[in-house]
């Protein structure tokens, strides 16, 4: 299911970064509006930052914000069921004839599995102001499976969220456009 959606919706690999960077921004919109009434919410980090690292060694690329956060109840709701991110809008869009419709992207919550076009593996690691643990989410291309579990190297981001690609071989030119882009 999660191939046909990605497959259908983009036609252009480099839209991962977009929708990647675009949740990003909205995770620390949504902590800015909150802070205006809690404060108290920025009190650990009142830095509100995206950041973008390549490594080329171990063939990833990693977005990581400083914004809201994910409780591990969250990455569930939000990563682990495409369903419920709006995927079956999405095929009654598609269904009505609105395939490839530049409008359609961003509108169904599915922007973030565009990081299946080049990576093997995907790892969202987040932690929220609501919980004392942070939590990774891990998935594999091509698995419908997930794993959602504490962070093994504890309490890394403060707050915020941290995704890694894993890249594919095939990726190689993706890689390379970032790389030139990110150290321009």
């Amino acid at each position: 299911m999660l191939d046909i959606v990605i497959n259908s919706l983009y036609t252009n690999k480099d839209i991962f970064l977009r929708e990647l960077i675009s949740n990003a921004s909205d995770a620390l919109d949504k902590l800015r509006f909150l802070s205006v009434t809690k404060p108290e919410l920025l009190a650990d980090k009142a830095e509100l930052e995206v950041q973008i690292d390549y490594d080329p060694e171990g063939k990833t690329l990693t977005i990581r914000d400083s914004g809201i956060g994910m409780s591990k109840e969250d990455l569930v709701a939000n990563l682990g069921t495409v369903a419920r991110s709006g995927t079956t809008n999405f095929i009654k869009a598609l269904s009505e004839g609105e395939k490839n419709d530049v409008n359609t992207i961003g509108m169904f919550g599915v922007g973030f599995y565009s990081s299946f076009l080049v990576a093997d593996k995907v790892s969202v690691a987040s932690k929220s102001n609501d919980s004392d643990t942070q939590f990774v989410w891990e998935s594999l291309n091509g698995e419908a499976s997930f794993h959602v579990g504490p962070d093994p190297r504890g309490n890394t981001l403060g707050r915020g969220t941290e995704i890694t690609l894993t890249l594919k071989e095939d990726a190689d030119e993706v890689r390379e456009r970032e790389r030139e882009s990110l150290f321009c």
